[in-house]
């Protein structure tokens, strides 16, 4: 006989594309679908999303994966939800439209009004408030990256939309509270109070800049600033407990086994991918090579405040428990930058060949690329900064360039492993790694020469979803706890350093030289060259 509720969906919509993947009790993969969505780019510094596509892209990968797994719902116990964070979605409360294409965090349209804001002036001290001005309450410093500036952009240029806003008829969510409230039966369900749930877990709600991260509640103080409705919000709920049940899919075919299936997890991409890694104590840290580079250190159930660029966020919450939380280092682009090659310059055809062209060469011939498409995020926040390639000689090839946006990823983890390590005091000896970038060989050792550490790459790749699936599975009574959760999380390969201290400290040197070529590169005269003023 089949035992039942014995397998969990996690739905893991990221930056680039959605995946769906179902777990057996063990944490085996048993099907997955993945699709990419699109990016739409109007303008220099602006990203987008059409958040209605990604709604029926869920839907189809869903179907898929369910096809391929084949089971009923006896055997599901429940969703996962972890998501590309920060990515601002406003909609319609009544009909569930979006008023606009969603923001992405990589966007930087709303850096105008996170100067305004930086600059107005404190009258308590009679000078600029600075980008520092909402950490003490939100943990992060002002920057386009978080999800406030994005909102109060669409509020105040989308026709209409503040008015429909003070009348309380919008929504904000990130991209989890978009899709809870629409695997819930969205505006329908809502209309009736039996679904169209509006809420986001607290480690989403740590990335909005409107969320007091020592209390979990909505700051009135960032709302005031941000000039954002109260009414807007979701309701702030933890990472791992029953939020709702899936409604009004049981009629769409291929998606009759989710009817009442319960949505039991939710956590930022990043975050789930700590809990996927088991970094469940103190000190513990990952790093996740994707679309861009992010370290998550546990700090355990206090805040610590970054005195060196790292951003104060939340890990985890499971339901009745303390909130754990973490710093973070946010690199804007790592995983993007190959994509880069291939989609805006065409040096390759797909992401099979960057390991091969990568591992043809020992070195980048002495080529550095910076890769500061949106400015520079953790630890040097440099707004103005634009990418670059330095070093060129016509001895450098399309290998050689390829290996140098590898080691651009290894270069930035250094930098914000120093900054955590100058925070907390606490120097790591291994780092836990995944994402796609990590499937890297040569990356990974390069990572290793140039931390100077051990590097571990977990069995199962899959950690954001698989961090999904834990928090979901435990709030069902798939796994009884954090222990039992931990004893499933294997490790596959493990990379030792064997470069030389001498020929570490002159590549980041080297490195550093590249980055100052990069910085306060934006002015009036760059703006007037691509047409952005």
């Amino acid at each position: 006989m089949a035992a039942q509720h014995d397998h969990v969906i996690s739905l893991d919509q990221g930056t680039t594309s959605t995946r769906v993947i179902i777990f057996d009790r063990h944490a085996k993969v048993v099907a997955s679908a993945q699709r990419e969505h699109r990016q739409i780019f109007e303008r220099p510094g602006w990203v987008g999303h059409d958040a209605t596509e990604i709604w029926n892209t869920t839907k189809t990968l869903l179907r898929e994966a369910l096809a391929k797994a084949r089971l009923g719902r006896e055997r599901i116990a429940g969703i996962g939800i972890t998501n590309q964070r920060e990515t601002a979605v406003v909609w319609d409360a009544a009909t569930g439209e979006p008023i606009a294409d969603a923001i992405v965090w990589q966007d930087t349209r709303t850096q105008q009004l996170i100067d305004a804001l930086a600059a107005e002036i404190d009258p308590a001290t009679g000078e600029p408030f600075g980008t520092e001005r909402l950490r003490h309450i939100t943990g992060l410093p002002l920057a386009s990256y978080f999800s406030a500036g994005k909102v109060r952009w669409l509020l105040d240029e989308t026709p209409g939309a503040r008015e429909r806003a003070e009348r309380g008829e919008l929504r904000f969510g990130t991209i989890d509270s978009w899709l809870m409230f629409n695997l819930t039966g969205g505006a329908q369900a809502a209309a009736r109070g039996e679904g169209g749930l509006h809420v986001t877990d607290v480690t989403n709600a740590s990335r909005t800049q409107l969320c007091d991260i020592n209390s979990l509640t909505w700051s009135d103080e960032a709302l005031a600033v941000f000039d954002i409705p109260r009414s807007m919000l979701p309701d702030i709920v933890s990472s791992s407990q029953v939020l709702g049940e899936v409604r009004g899919l049981g009629g769409a075919r291929g998606l009759e086994a989710l009817d009442g299936v319960p949505i039991a997890g939710v956590l930022g991409d990043q975050q789930a991918a700590t809990f996927g890694q088991a970094a469940f104590s103190p000190g513990d840290a990952k790093h996740t090579y994707g679309t861009g580079g992010f370290l998550i250190v546990n700090t355990g159930e206090s805040p610590v405040y970054s005195q060196n660029g790292l951003l104060t966020t939340v890990a985890y919450q499971v339901d009745g428990g303390a909130p754990v939380y973490a710093l973070e280092g946010s690199v804007a682009v790592a995983g993007s930058l190959h994509h880069w090659l291939r989609d805006n310059l065409g040096m390759l055809r797909d992401s099979t060949e960057i390991e091969g062209l990568s591992s043809s060469v020992p070195d980048t011939g002495g080529a550095f690329i910076v890769p500061a498409f949106s400015g520079l995020f953790a630890p040097r926040w440099q707004p103005d900064a634009r990418g670059v390639i330095v070093g060129l000689t016509r001895f450098v090839t399309k290998a050689h360039l390829v290996r140098a946006a590898s080691e651009a990823c290894a270069y930035q983890t250094v930098e914000v492993i120093d900054a955590a390590a100058a925070d907390t005091g606490v120097t790591l000896h291994q780092l836990r790694v995944d994402g796609g970038g990590s499937v890297s060989d040569m990356m990974m050792q390069f990572q290793a020469d140039m931390l100077g550490i051990e590097v571990v790459r977990p069995e199962n790749l899959e950690t954001t979803a698989l961090g999904a699936a834990f928090a979901a599975g435990l709030a069902t009574g798939v796994w009884s706890s954090l222990d039992e959760v931990a004893g499933l999380v294997r490790e596959g390969r493990r990379w030792v350093p064997r470069m030389s201290d001498e020929d570490r400290a002159l590549r980041l040197r080297l490195w550093n030289r590249a980055v100052e070529r990069s910085l306060a590169w934006v002015d009036d005269d760059t703006r007037a060259l691509v047409g952005d003023r």
